[in-house]
């Protein structure tokens, strides 16, 4: 039996299961590979009957596509943050081109959402986030790059069984404070959000938006035994 299973099965047995924190996030943008409309919605209604707050990491061209959903997500109380405005590799712009994408973006935000998305940023694909000089850049544009722990792969796995299954066990093997990173487009996302909602919350845990942790990963997950390699060749988002 995995560690995964190991401490799902214990806390499950335990009766009262010690709590630890998970915060599920979402990138939110225009898909890169096949989709169907609609998706985002649903997961914000799967959220919602689950009274589960999220962290919501949108794309500003999306947000101008769809102001009405960007508002949606903001009014249903989860977490807005910044996923850069052309959804381009970070690193490939030059200085004065990467805040204007940014703070692009932040506008778009702010007009759709009513919110201000800083501090919170994730950079597309994951790219330039364990870059010194990309972190300094977002520092001095008043933004920190959000991590994550564990990576559902949704936009790749085969179906909602499989990435239930990675979500349950690699947040349980990471333990308190896990980031799950997850999209707003891959049909199986939405499918898998109850199976894995009800069995994090039987294994001890509690949902919560990456301002309510005291530290969030930075950058890419350290690789555990068993799990899946990550990077920013691997990654999309």
């Amino acid at each position: 039996m995995s560690l995964g299973n190991d401490r799902a099965a214990e806390a499950a047995s335990a009766g009262t299961a010690a709590r630890f924190r998970v915060a599920l996030t979402f990138d939110v943008e225009h898909p890169d590979r096949p989709s169907v409309p609609g998706v985002t919605e649903r997961i914000l209604d799967v959220l919602d009957r689950l009274h589960v707050h999220a962290t919501m990491f949108i794309q500003g061209r999306w947000a101008e596509a769809y102001p009405d959903t960007a508002a949606a997500i903001a009014h249903a109380g989860h977490l807005v943050g910044n996923h850069s405005f052309y959804h381009a590799r970070m690193p490939l712009f030059t200085r004065e081109a990467f805040a204007t994408d940014v703070r692009s973006a932040e506008g778009v935000l702010r007009e759709a959402c009513g919110v201000d998305p800083a501090p919170w940023f994730r950079c597309p694909f994951g790219t330039g986030q364990d870059d010194s000089a990309i972190i300094s850049q977002l520092d001095q544009l008043g933004y920190r790059n959000v991590g994550w722990d564990v990576d559902g792969y949704d936009w790749d796995v085969g179906g909602a069984a499989e990435l239930e299954e990675r979500i349950v066990l690699e947040s349980v093997a990471c333990g308190d404070g896990a980031v799950v990173l997850l999209h707003g487009w891959p049909r199986r996302t939405p499918e898998a959000l109850p199976a894995i909602v009800a069995r994090l919350r039987d294994a001890g845990a509690q949902f919560v938006s990456v301002d309510a942790l005291e530290s969030v990963p930075s950058g890419f997950p350290v690789p555990r035994a068993g799990a899946a390699a990550g990077g920013a060749d691997a990654a999309t988002g």
